[in-house]
Order: structure tokens, then sequence, then C-alpha cells
């Protein structure tokens, strides 16, 4: 983009460092405003725009940095989720349609020296938790070599994958020792024809399998993600809990929320309530467990179990209030909120030789206007 390369060629050319933050923020504006962030015509937009343009001049206790993943509903954001492919060896029905998706074409996604480098950005500025996603990022061929390097972040606290476990069994040893610290499998039914129906894939076995290898590896808990869907597994909720009682494995129990490509149906919807009550019928030692602020789950124990179960209340409890999670797609561009779809290309200014103050300044200026991304897109914000 011309936009991106004549800012940066401008940047480099400047030694003072009053110069680098002022050609900074223009390069910013301009990257934001294509990007839709900003609205030239709103002086109360370019005033917050201006407030976000200096925040790395507002030294903070803990780091003068960390400004920068500060939002306008004063939240500090300290956990990346980073997408490492768009392609998936399962076509789960609930996710994406039977022929797939049209992807995005490889020399524009983020190579791994990119994804590195932005990750390296946020954890200086103070996240402590990634998550690697898809995708299915098990099928990225340098996936070990991913997380051997972000492991090595410092800072970084915990390094975390949610997967479909397809291959996960065979990698998850070296993926432990190159610092994968937790791990979320996706399992939808216990059913193997269930399951070759929901993903129009074999392959249940496999995943079971891989459940039972990070157990062995020493993972505790092992996360296994379920979302419930009326009519098709609802009946199994029982039969889920029942993997908590004797191994260390904490199911989570998600509401089937709306994705693209997906047919969504409130009528397929479960509620938290009604998933909960199904477990309460059937065991009379269900235990709240204390959350933490920025969980996303309701977390229960059993009596006599030695795992535990979740339920993740996306349709019927927000958890917009407790929310600390960005997002960078894997083809470089930037969510600050799941439901908005709102997004900031850092791969673009990457590209065309930003250095790491006017990434930044991107990131930034994304992060502290998301209550202008839900003023645009009329999200509700719950706190």
């Amino acid at each position: 983009m011309v936009l991106f390369s004549k800012s940066v060629s401008a940047l480099s050319s400047l030694s003072s460092r009053a110069q680098v933050k002022s050609r900074t923020q223009t390069f910013v504006y301009g990257t934001c405003k294509a990007q839709g962030l900003l609205d030239s015509q709103d002086e109360p937009v370019m005033n917050m725009f201006s407030t976000c343009a200096t925040l790395s001049e507002k030294p903070t206790k803990e780091s003068p940095l960390s400004d920068m993943l500060i939002d306008s509903f004063g939240r500090f954001h300290s956990y990346l989720r980073i997408s490492l492919t768009e392609r998936c060896n399962l076509r789960c029905q609930y996710c994406m349609p039977a022929e797939g998706v049209e992807l995005t074409p490889k020399p524009q996604l983020l190579s791994s020296n990119e994804i590195i480098r932005l990750a390296d950005l946020f954890v200086a500025a103070g996240v402590e938790k990634i998550r690697l996603t898809g995708g299915e990022p098990t099928i990225r061929k340098d996936i070990e070599d991913i997380c051997l390097q972000l492991s090595n972040l410092k800072g970084l606290k915990t390094l975390a994958m949610t997967t479909n476990g397809i291959t996960l069994a065979r990698k998850l040893p070296k993926l432990k020792e190159c610092g994968l610290t937790s791990i979320n499998i996706s399992l939808d039914t216990l059913i193997p024809a269930k399951f070759e129906f929901m993903t129009r894939r074999k392959g249940h076995e496999k995943v079971m399998e891989a459940i039972n290898a990070a157990i062995d590896l020493g993972y505790d808990p092992v996360k296994v993600n379920c979302v419930v869907m009326r009519g098709f597994n609802d009946d199994e909720i029982v039969d889920f809990v029942e993997l908590t009682r004797d191994k260390p494995v904490n199911v989570r129990f998600i509401e089937f929320m709306p994705f693209d490509g997906n047919v969504w149906n409130v009528k397929k919807l479960v509620s938290y309530y009604e998933m909960r009550d199904k477990v309460v019928a059937q065991y009379a030692g269900l235990i709240r467990l204390q959350d933490h602020p920025t969980d996303t789950a309701k977390n229960y124990g059993i009596d006599g179990h030695r795992g535990t179960v979740s339920f993740i209340t996306s349709m019927t409890e927000h958890f917009c209030a407790g929310c600390n999670r960005l997002r960078l797609l894997a083809d470089g561009n930037f969510k600050v909120c799941l439901f908005g779809p709102s997004e900031v290309s850092l791969r673009d200014p990457l590209r065309s030789g930003a250095n790491d103050d006017a990434l930044r300044e991107i990131i930034g200026a994304a992060v502290v206007n998301l209550r202008r991304i839900y003023q645009i897109y009329g999200l509700t914000y719950v706190g």
C-alpha cells in the first residue's frame, strides 16, 4: 500500500525522537482511518485519536509501554490469541460450510518471523498469555519452532493452544519440549458416528488419543471444549462430565453461537442454566469455584471428581467487563473484539518497513478506540 510505504520511508529518514513521534502519529492516523477506525468528520473521535497517539509518552508504574494495551473502557489486555493458519483438517458444521472457506493466499499470511516480532511487541507491553489457534494450528509445519520462539519471550507466562486434536498425539511431546504449557482440545461428542456427522471427517479415536496423551504428559488440567447444540449433543452432557471423575480434565460446555459460514439458529441454543440444571440433576455435589476476574467461564467442581466442569456463556451472559483478549489473525489483521468486524492490518506496515514505535502506535490506536468500534457497529458493552 502506498500509504504504508511512503509513511515508513519518511519515518526511517528522521533522527529526532520528537520528529519520529510526530510522523508516527501521522502514519497511525492514516493507517487507522484507512481501516475505518477513525472518522475525520467526527471531532470527538479525532480528539480520542490524538490521545491514543501519544500513549507511549505516558509512563506507568509497571512499563512505559503498557498503556498500549489499555482500551477506552479501562481494561488492560494481557491475553493475545494468534491464529497461525486459516486451514483446518475438519469441516465442523457449526464452524464452516462443507466446501470449506476461501483461503487467503499463502504469501499474504504472516511468516513465523513476523509472528514472533509482533508477539514480542505485545509481550513487552504486558501480554502474559498467548494462545495459538487456527484454523487448526497443528497443521502448520513450523508449529514447533514457533512455540519454541514464543516460549522464550521474556515476560510470557503461559503459552496455550486450542486444537481439534486430530494430529496432536504424535506432536504433543515435542510441543511440550518447545514450551507449550496449556492445551484445549475441541470435542463435541463422545459417539464416533456423531463425530463423523458433525465434522464431516473421521477421527474421533485420534481426538480421544490426544486427550489421553496430554494427560500422560502431565497437562493439568486438560481442557476439553464442547459446543452444546440442542438435538445433537445436549443428551451427552452427563457423559462428558464423567470424563472428569478420575482424570484431570476440565470439560468446558460452550453455548452455541453464530459464526460466518455456520447455520445458527436460536432453537439450537442450550443455555448455561439448562446445561447446569442437567448436571445438578445428576450430581448433588456441584460446587461453584472462584473465577478469575478475566475468566470467560463459570467454573464448578464436583464432589469426588478429580476434574472440573465449566460453562462459557457466550450468548446468555456476556463477559465484556472482564475481557482481556486481543486477536492477531493469520493474515496479520488485528482484532480488539471478537464480536466486532473491525480489523486493522499489522502485516502491511510491518512489510513496508515500519519500526517498532510505529507498530506500537497502530496497536495502541486500535485498542484505545474500542469504544468507538462499539458505537460504529452497534455493539453493547456489558460491564
